[in-house]
């Protein structure tokens, strides 16, 4: 079977989104491009993660190229999107690793999502060569969606995806620990309940 690519040249919409409440969020990655819509499930931790190197990865763009790259410093407030995620949001895949590179000559970010794959070893020689072998098979590697943004499309994907990972539960004051509705067990205050 031969891997299956969704792939976005410079989308109409690349979004970082949530369905469910806080503490109970799924986290998706969407593009949206002609009337078709990609989603893609991730971890939380993982779009933080995401968000965070686009945009150092953009800052070392526009360092490197005297600040002559068409990458805004930060996100223009007209591009801002807090519009839900299309739905219904149907999972092609759960992601496991993620890419990042910046194409010089036509000055777009590339983000790239790879379906989380299981792999199968006896050793950790066999694990190794599993893995070796999984990323050289471009024809019958795993599911993956390949994303182009500009850089000011870009800086608009890492704002609100960070804004997306900020909007759960508060943080307790005292461990920064999520706060849950029901009540907190606060490791600092030795176990003790404390209410939201």
């Amino acid at each position: 079977m031969s891997r299956q690519v969704f792939f976005y040249d410079a989308p109409d919409r690349f979004v970082a989104g949530t369905v469910g409440l806080p503490g109970r969020r799924s986290f998706y990655l969407q593009a949206t491009a002609s009337g078709r819509t990609t989603s893609v499930a991730l971890e939380k931790t993982q779009v933080a993660a995401l968000a965070e190197r686009i945009d150092e990865l953009l800052d070392e763009v526009v360092r490197r190229s005297g600040g002559n790259a068409p990458v805004p410093a930060v996100s223009p407030a007209e591009l801002a999107d807090s519009a839900p995620l299309e739905t219904p949001v149907e999972e092609e895949f759960r992601v496991g690793t993620m890419a990042l590179a910046w194409d010089g000559e036509d000055e777009r970010m590339i983000v790239e999502a790879q379906a989380l794959v299981e792999l199968d070893a006896d050793s950790d020689e066999d694990l190794a060569d599993a893995e070796e072998r999984l990323l050289q098979d471009d024809e019958n590697g795993p599911p993956m969606l390949r994303v182009r943004l500009t850089g000011t499309m870009a800086r608009a994907f890492a704002k609100r995806a960070l804004e997306v990972v900020n909007a759960g539960r508060p943080p307790c004051p005292l461990c920064s620990l999520p706060l849950d509705p029901e009540g907190h067990v606060c490791p600092r205050q030795n176990g003790y309940r404390r209410d939201a």
